[in-house]
């Protein structure tokens, strides 16, 4: 007995109903019963001449072997693309989208959270101007048809064998890492093959990788070529992180400063104490009421200060950014969620020597792992470089 969304096995989810049998791992998603045949989802054919696209700037060398070999490859089986945060993951994927809307295969691209999926749809249909990009999570579900789909890893329950090649970005994160229900349903959404996209793969990407299930390609180079922010640690007690916090903001008071902290509760704390001190001073956490607004306004101001959860950890690009994690110790923080905390910093043209800072209570092997992860991948970008002279 197999639950034909989820991909579940276990008995014990299982449940007879008046209507036969079902699963309740993934019921929340609406229920599926087991001696119903399950049929494709049918979409709307695709729209003409969607395939061409206009990037903002050009792929560097390596970008574009990437590009080609990741849309070569991908319709004969899985591959994992590796890139350093701020190593256009995205630019590098968009001629595998133009060669599947060329070809009419279906695509789409998944994301783990909602705030990523508003934002990547919108970046997408500048860059393919002439094809219905779709966004498809909470608050956007009138309409789940289009040229390209862009989705939260939940929406894809709605998409049973759907798609030829389904995106999964940054797949290592919460809520889909770990969780089984969407990986299953990722699984049964895609009838073809897979495209992962993340700088930080866990042990389940790492091992398809050593058993040869999934192609690999690896790039630990932004495309400016300016070496990736290594972290300055400082460690102390709270009351002095508490100082060095507003000496370092005072440092940077006339930029922007996006300051990490574990908890919703520190997230006020810290908004009560320097709300005073610093004019343009907000908050951001998953309670946050229209979280688009205030990124916004965080954007478009030339200083100022956002205390944020790790709602913006991945996907959010800031130019010109000083990045700080406060009580980068604490267990929330995992190593990955480190690595792209500092990926933050530093990812624009104009502004490619980004600062960052830890500040934490008690030495700890995830931070210290992150730090010398980012200098492995500034040592192997500069080794390509010299190759490539």
């Amino acid at each position: 007995m197999q639950c034909p969304r989820c991909l579940n096995t276990n008995p014990a989810w299982f449940y007879k109903g008046s209507r036969g049998w079902y699963c309740r791992r993934c019921i929340r998603f609406n229920r599926i019963m087991l001696e119903e045949t399950q049929t494709p989802v049918s979409l709307s054919p695709l729209s003409s001449n969607t395939a061409p696209y206009l990037l903002q700037y050009p792929l560097t060398p390596m970008q574009k072997i990437i590009s080609h070999q990741v849309a070569t490859h991908i319709l004969q089986q899985d591959i994992l693309l590796q890139a350093v945060c701020g190593a256009g993951k995205t630019e590098m994927v968009v001629e595998t989208i133009s060669v599947s809307l060329q070809n009419k295969k279906r695509i789409a691209f998944a994301i783990a959270r909602r705030q990523v999926v508003l934002e990547l749809a919108q970046r997408l249909q500048r860059i393919f101007t002439q094809a219905h990009v779709i966004p498809v999570c909470g608050g956007y579900t009138k309409v789940t048809d289009g040229d390209l789909i862009v989705c939260t890893t939940h929406q894809l329950f709605r998409y049973y064998q759907t798609f030829d090649i389904l995106i999964l970005d940054e797949p290592d994160a919460f809520p889909f890492h770990g969780n089984r229900v969407l990986y299953g349903i990722a699984k049964t959404a895609c009838k073809g093959h897979c495209l992962y996209l993340t700088a930080t793969p866990d042990a389940c990407l790492t091992a398809r990788v050593k058993n040869g299930t999934l192609l690999h390609y690896r790039l630990d180079q932004r495309p400016h070529g300016h070496p990736l922010p290594v972290p300055a640690l400082f460690i102390c007690p709270i009351p002095l992180l508490l100082i060095r916090l507003v000496l370092w903001l005072k440092r940077h008071v006339d930029k922007l400063c996006l300051v990490f902290v574990p908890t919703i509760r520190w997230a006020k704390i810290l908004y009560l104490t320097l709300h005073h001190l610093f004019k343009n001073c907000h908050y951001m956490t998953s309670l946050t009421r229209q979280p688009e607004t205030v990124l916004q306004q965080f954007r478009i101001a030339k200083h100022g200060v956002l205390l944020a959860t790790t709602i913006l950890e991945r996907g959010v690009t800031i130019p010109d950014v000083a990045v700080c994690v406060f009580l980068s110790d604490h267990s929330v923080f995992t190593h990955a969620g480190l690595i792209q905390m500092v990926g933050r910093a530093g990812r624009s043209f104009q502004a490619p020597s980004g600062e960052v800072l830890f500040l934490s209570r008690r030495p700890a092997d995830r931070v210290t792992h992150c730090i010398e992860d980012l200098k492995e991948a500034n040592a192997c970008a500069a080794c390509y470089a010299e190759k490539t002279i």
